[in-house]
């Protein structure tokens, strides 16, 4: 089985609204997301895939949907404000965590056809979060 992994950058704005800690509060990441993505044999060129395709497939959905947004739980109290402001963000039904990222990156990829083994996202240098589907 041969696997390539893709690297990307973004940045995103978020708060986890129930968590006891720092995170509860409005704050960023920059973050690098890692996709994995597995073929049990190479194409005529010699390749799993091409790495442009794995990056031109989910920058154009990061920039539409995560860098520089607000990811904010649906039920954030604070989206009118924003609504209000004029600003960006994206509502989701699941709390805006490294590990839901990750996974909405993944299903985006894999949707698109690529046979995806994992996404990595690392939120800080020392802290990553990896969604693999059983």
């Amino acid at each position: 089985m041969y696997t390539i992994t893709k690297e990307v950058y973004f940045c995103y704005g978020h708060r986890l609204m129930n968590h006891q800690g720092k995170c509860r509060n409005l704050h960023g990441h920059s973050v690098k997301a890692a996709i994995s993505i597995q073929q049990p044999t190479l194409n005529a060129d010699g390749m799993v895939c091409d790495f442009s395709d794995i990056r031109d497939c989910v920058e154009a959905f990061i920039e539409n949907h995560l860098d520089h947004n607000f990811l904010l739980h649906e039920d954030d109290p604070i989206i009118p404000a924003l609504i209000a402001n004029n600003e960006r963000y994206l509502a989701i039904k699941n709390h805006p965590t490294a590990e839901v990222i990750s996974k909405m990156i993944y299903d985006y990829i894999k949707a698109a056809g690529f046979k995806v083994v994992n996404v990595t996202l690392w939120e800080t240098a020392s802290a990553s979060a990896c969604y693999t589907e059983e």
